[in-house]
């Protein structure tokens, strides 16, 4: 009796045993993110989405669990030769995502092995085409390139390749050093250049500026010489005006107004030579009686003449003139009263007054 109660309870764990194996063979559950292939009797059958899913136990299994979120491949360094024979170290990255999981899984063996491969032999091709200074600076270029043929290669895989980045590429160390030379060579020269249109901007500057000094001397010079004409020509006017004023007052009064006009100016202009503060000293020449006779003829011209005779007036036609009187030499101590005293240089010196 024991022993049936045993082997009915041993029965019953064993059923209840196998219903939980079959239960957890045919529920999974998918994390999100990923995305898993389920395989019957070894052939491909359906995808299993990211949540609760069932199968069938012992019957299907699953065979590919794939990320279907993007990925970053890391591609290691490795040295290129450029197409002028110069050798750089390059490595660099790729984003890519799987798009269908079934090709992903079962169209290429190694997905990551795979697409490794494929970006480092592309990477090499790329770069060899290109010389070393345009490698140097055109790696968007790179990219391009490498992101067109990788995304068209990976197609087939059900892989979409979104990004490709070009991380290093370095020359080697003698080069480098070439490259600064270079670089330093080019940036001397540069500063000559510079140097010399500056220089040269400098120069036309100062031309430019000599040149409007020249021009606006000789627009001052022209301005002046029209003023300096303009004030002669004013002046002219202006002595024109008085000799007629003066032609006019002689024949209204007739010589005696001229004489006395012409005494005066004599008498005036002498006095200004003798009484200067500049000169303590005047030089007379040595012919004294032209002098002494110009003064007394300047005196005589001061006495009031003969009325003008024949009830004539003033303005009508004057008697002609009787011939000058030729007055002697005073002598060398007697002049007329009324001129200032100085010194006289000469032969004799002689006061006056």
């Amino acid at each position: 009796m024991d022993l049936g109660i045993s082997g009915t309870t041993i029965v019953l764990l064993v059923v209840l045993l196998l219903a939980i194996v079959t239960v957890s063979q045919g529920i999974r559950t998918i994390p999100q993110g990923e995305v898993w292939t389920v395989e019957r009797f070894g052939a491909f059958t359906r995808l299993l989405q990211p949540g609760l899913n069932f199968i069938v136990p012992f019957i299907d299994r699953i065979g590919r669990r794939l990320n279907v979120q993007e990925t970053v491949l890391d591609i290691p360094e490795q040295s290129v030769i450029t197409k002028d024979n110069a050798t750089v170290s390059v490595d660099g990255i790729v984003y890519f995502r799987i798009m269908d999981p079934a090709r992903a899984g079962y169209a290429v063996q190694d997905l990551t092995f795979a697409l490794k491969s494929l970006s480092m032999t592309n990477i090499r091709a790329v770069i060899g085409e290109m010389e070393m200074d345009a490698t140097l600076s055109s790696r968007d270029r790179i990219n391009s390139s490498l992101l067109a043929i990788l995304d068209g290669a990976t197609e087939p895989w059900g892989v979409k390749v979104s990004r490709v980045e070009i991380r290093k590429i370095e020359p080697p160390e003698n080069l480098v050093r070439a490259m600064n030379l270079q670089m330093s060579s080019e940036r001397e020269r540069r500063a000559t250049v510079a140097k010399a249109e500056g220089d040269r901007e400098a120069e036309v500057k100062r031309a430019e500026g000599a040149k409007a000094a020249i021009v606006l001397a000789a627009e001052g010079r022209r301005d002046a010489a029209y003023r300096d004409a303009e004030a002669r020509e004013r002046l002219a006017q202006a002595e024109a005006a008085a000799t007629q004023m003066i032609a006019d007052v002689a024949d209204q009064a007739g010589e005696a107004a001229l004489r006395y006009f012409i005494a005066e100016k004599y008498i005036a202009a002498f006095q200004s030579i003798v009484s200067s503060n500049q000169s303590r000293l005047v030089l007379v020449p040595m012919e004294t009686a032209a002098l002494a006779g110009g003064i007394l003829q300047a005196m005589e011209l001061l006495k009031p003449g003969p009325p003008s005779g024949g009830g004539t007036s003033g303005t009508g036609p004057r008697p002609p003139r009787p011939p000058p009187e030729q007055t002697p030499m005073p002598p060398m101590g007697a002049l007329p009263a009324g001129l200032p005293t100085t010194s006289v240089s000469g032969a004799s010196p002689w006061k006056i007054g």
